[in-house]
């Protein structure tokens, strides 16, 4: 297991949003854009794929443990922290969509010429037959 599993993982676990992310690594005076976040959330055979270092992810936690604990002058409850995260997720969760304008796809079309004929269509994959390793189009 690598950081960038760690790291999904944590995310995943705590249900934080890249926003959410790039303000706690502020916390730990740690700065990175959302581009470069996204880079660590792939998968590994994208091209974009970036390795998440050590340092990132050390930061990353020291930032956690100010946004969930708060620091000696001024401490937090983490499930207050935690619980307001789930209540945002619900919240847009539960925003209903634009209702999608209908198309008229489902409704009949005008009929059209008896007469007129449909072209039939060529197979787009033409049949080969294999004879010693030659091919042959039959």
């Amino acid at each position: 297991m690598n950081n960038n599993d760690i790291f999904k993982k944590l995310r995943v676990a705590l249900q934080l949003r890249d926003d959410q992310i790039v303000e706690i690594l502020q916390l730990a005076d740690f700065r990175i854009s959302k581009a470069e976040l996204g880079a660590f959330f792939r998968n590994a055979d994208h091209p974009n794929y970036m390795e998440c270092g050590d340092q990132v992810l050390r930061n990353f936690l020291n930032g956690l443990i100010i946004h969930l604990r708060g620091t000696k002058e001024n401490p937090k409850n983490p499930n207050e922290i935690l619980s307001k995260n789930k209540a945002a997720l619900k919240t847009t969760a539960s925003i209903p969509k634009p209702a999608k304008p209908k198309t008229g796809l489902t409704e009949k079309l005008p009929a059209k010429n008896n007469n007129y004929k449909a072209k039939k269509q060529r197979p787009i994959v033409e049949k080969v037959k294999f004879n010693n390793g030659k091919n042959k189009k039959s």
